[in-house]
């Protein structure tokens, strides 16, 4: 039987959710400690300050990308098809930590404005690599970028219009690169 968390991170993921849900001035101390189930002294004991937090939710944002960005470079049928179809098929432990960031970013955090850069910068950098033109890799970028957002919408329209649409906006990409050579 696995273990229950450890307060630590049951903090830093109702931090997180609290991140993605009510926005950075929600995230009090209070507010985590509650989210979580631990007390607020339990919280402080890990992270001394809401800075503390960010900082270690940033940690496990760049363990994550640079799964992800590892994925991709290995990614059989390379980084574009990659960046494309994981830009719909967002997981469960990856994409909340992206979004909490985010929101760290909208907020003028400047860390995380840095991290966010980054990620998108590697990604950019890997499918430019594979696809040899600027152009068309931003293209591509941007169909990943359009998706994610969909992906990221309430209701069933949005899930109803794209999700048998992968296998069609992989054959463009196809078409795109192929187009660069």
């Amino acid at each position: 039987m696995a273990r229950p968390p450890h307060a630590r991170e049951k903090a830093l993921d109702a931090y997180a959710e609290i991140l993605r849900t009510d926005g950075e001035r929600a995230a009090t101390i209070d507010a985590v400690a509650a989210r979580a189930g631990v007390s607020k002294g339990g919280v402080l004991y890990h992270f001394p300050s809401k800075e503390a937090l960010a900082e270690a939710l940033l940690e496990r944002f760049n363990v994550v990308a640079e799964t992800e960005l590892e994925q991709m470079r290995t990614d059989p049928e390379g980084p574009a098809r990659n960046y494309v179809r994981t830009s719909w098929e967002t997981s469960e432990e990856e994409d909340p930590v992206y979004r909490a960031v985010l929101r760290l970013a909208q907020s003028s955090w400047q860390p995380a404005i840095t991290a966010i850069e980054g990620i998108h910068k590697a990604w950019g950098d890997l499918v430019r690599d594979e696809v040899g033109d600027d152009a068309i890799a931003d293209a591509i970028m941007l169909i990943g970028e359009g998706l994610y957002y969909h992906s990221a919408m309430p209701g069933v329209w949005t899930a109803g219009t794209f999700d048998h649409s992968i296998d069609d906006l992989l054959a463009v990409v196809d078409r795109l690169k192929a187009s660069a050579r």
